[in-house]
């Protein structure tokens, strides 16, 4: 192998374009070092920059029996450098300094003053006796802390008095000391004040002390409180629609997000305000549950405060289809014991039924709807599922004597109305962004429904759904139309009697006429405002449908 000369300049790089690729132990030793000029310092960079050169660098690294030249070892080095760069703990994440914005117990207040609502709470408790507030001292409780007046059951639970019978001052002080210091809204504090120890979200019977004392001791229930029996069937009716509209997962409770995003605790303010309990038709309304339960008395023909497939069939002249009623019995909506081993439901899910049937336009009776229709639980609709419902619907319109329209022209109809993103696959949010759903189920399922759709002209039925304003919902029209029946019913019943001084309001009539049947058989045990009170408990899980 030849030597350099030191006169001589150096060779051209051996690893440059056109020239050959020598081994290394074939390559001429390196002379004197001289100053490298630029553009040898850009080819070296370039080389440093390959890809193809890093790997091979990389392997030569891991482990090589050979003595590399010094270029290769300047290389070499950078790489290494690099490498132990990249592997150099990164600095703390900018993300410490960004502020909170999940607040489950609610946005903290800094500008409440907890020492002068205790003061206030302090001074309220020193006009009782003892500084101790019984049940009926805590309207003015709740008034000093803040509260819509009928928090006060709450209050007095939350604090112990369920088993004291009252609160001294500072029990109170305490409970409510620490409730200011964590819950910050007044769904968490609702929430803490009426759920079980050891719970963050609240289950049905949860809701009974603070119903009760709505049934004590609120104007407009004030005819109920000779008649305990019906105590218990009111609170029942008021718990399924408080869970009908807030429990939007389906998962049988209450969380404290759920409550924040409904208007219940604003009803709950207005039955304050509010003398005519029937006024507020979302949860209190005496007259809608008067309505329901009338509804189920008549179903249940033997009055075992259970009703199976046949019981139900019957509603509304049988205009609900039997595979729609063994769908609702199969457990896609009901899922509780007596459904799964006895095949029947009791009045807590005729309260969902009834509401679902009556009003397919809120988003609870299109999720309700929606599972009875979704057979195989994959989320959508598949055109087998509606034509194994619109099937029976032919047959009954052929019974009578009414040409029905052939599955694909009905099909057409319907993906018209809804217009699905996928082609031939509705699925839930379909349904919720039509306006017209309840046409939809009704096409399906119910054949009264259907031929009332079909004689009105489809202008004026998607009108009804555009209207804006505080028009009555279908429910708020089907309770108001039916409670006027069942008193009319009634007051033909009822023969006049002259002598009677004191007319007795249709509410009281139709009270006396059921009273006698009902006290033969309990509903279940009727609660006191200590007592607990075993709901069948309603549990629905929601694996396949996100909450709304």
């Amino acid at each position: 192998m030849e030597r350099a000369e030191p006169g001589r300049p150096d060779r051209p790089d051996p690893a440059g374009p056109g020239q050959p690729q020598l081994q290394p132990r074939e390559r001429a030793r390196p002379g004197p070092r001289r100053p490298m000029r630029a553009d040898m310092r850009l080819r070296d960079l370039s080389l440093r920059q390959d890809p193809d050169l890093r790997q091979e660098l990389a392997s030569l690294a891991r482990g090589c029996d050979f003595v590399l030249p010094s270029r290769f070892k300047k290389r070499l080095k950078a790489f290494q450098q690099v490498q132990t760069r990249r592997e150099e703990p990164l600095p703390p994440a900018a993300s410490l300094s960004i502020p909170t914005f999940y607040f489950p117990r609610g946005r903290p207040q800094d500008a409440v003053n907890v020492d002068a609502v205790i003061a206030k709470i302090e001074r309220t408790f020193a006009q009782f006796p003892h500084e101790r507030a019984t049940m009926g001292d805590m309207g003015r409780v709740a008034k000093a802390c803040g509260c819509p007046l009928y928090w006060k059951g709450p209050l007095f639970c939350g604090a112990g008095g369920e088993r004291t019978g009252s609160v001294s001052v500072h029990k109170f002080v305490a409970m409510w000391r620490k409730m200011l210091q964590s819950c910050h809204d007044d769904a968490a504090k609702f929430v803490h004040l009426l759920v079980s120890p050891g719970g963050n979200s609240l289950a049905q019977e949860d809701f009974i002390p603070f119903l009760q004392d709505v049934v004590n001791t609120h104007p407009g229930l004030a005819f109920l409180k000779e008649a305990s029996e019906f105590h218990s069937r009111y609170i029942t009716t008021v718990i399924q629609r408080i869970f009908y509209t807030v429990n939007r997962s389906w998962s049988g409770r209450i969380t404290c997000t759920e409550l924040r995003r409904s208007t219940f605790l604003q009803n709950v303010a207005l039955l304050e305000d509010e003398a005519d309990i029937n006024q507020l038709t979302e949860f209190f309304s005496y007259e809608h549950f008067y309505v329901i339960y009338c509804k189920f008395w008549e179903l249940d023909t033997d009055h075992d405060l259970l009703i199976d497939a046949q019981d139900l069939a019957q509603h509304s002249d049988h205009a609900i289809s039997t595979k729609m009623i063994e769908r609702i019995f199969s457990g896609a909506v009901t899922r509780g014991r007596k459904v799964q081993k006895e095949g029947k439901i009791s009045y807590a899910d005729f309260v969902w039924f009834l509401i679902s049937e009556e009003d397919k336009k809120t988003p609870t009776s299109i999720e309700y709807w929606f599972r009875c229709m979704d057979l195989d639980g994959d989320g959508v609709l598949s055109m087998y599922e509606l034509e194994y419902f619109y099937e029976e619907q032919c047959r009954r319109l052929d019974s009578m004597a009414i040409e029905a329209l052939p599955f694909e022209d009905c099909l057409c109809q319907m993906l018209d109305l809804v217009k699905p993103q996928s082609e031939g696959r509705i699925t839930l949010h379909d349904l919720k962004k039509c306006k017209l759903a309840s046409v939809f189920f009704d096409t399906f399922f119910n054949i009264e429904k259907y031929l009332d759709h079909e004689q009105r002209e489809q202008v004026s039925v998607f009108r009804e759904s555009e209207s804006e304003g505080p028009e009555m919902s279908d429910w708020e029209r089907y309770a108001a139309e039916e409670y006027d029946i069942l008193v009319a019913e009634e007051a033909v019943g009822e023969p006049w009697d002259d002598e009677y001084e004191a007319e007795l309001s249709p509410v009281d009539q139709k009270l006396g006429a059921l009273r006698s049947p009902l006290a033969q058989r309990p509903f279940f045990e009727v609660p006191t405002g200590l007592g607990a009170v075993e709901l069948y408990e309603y549990e629905c899980g929601d694996d396949d449908l996100p909450p709304s």
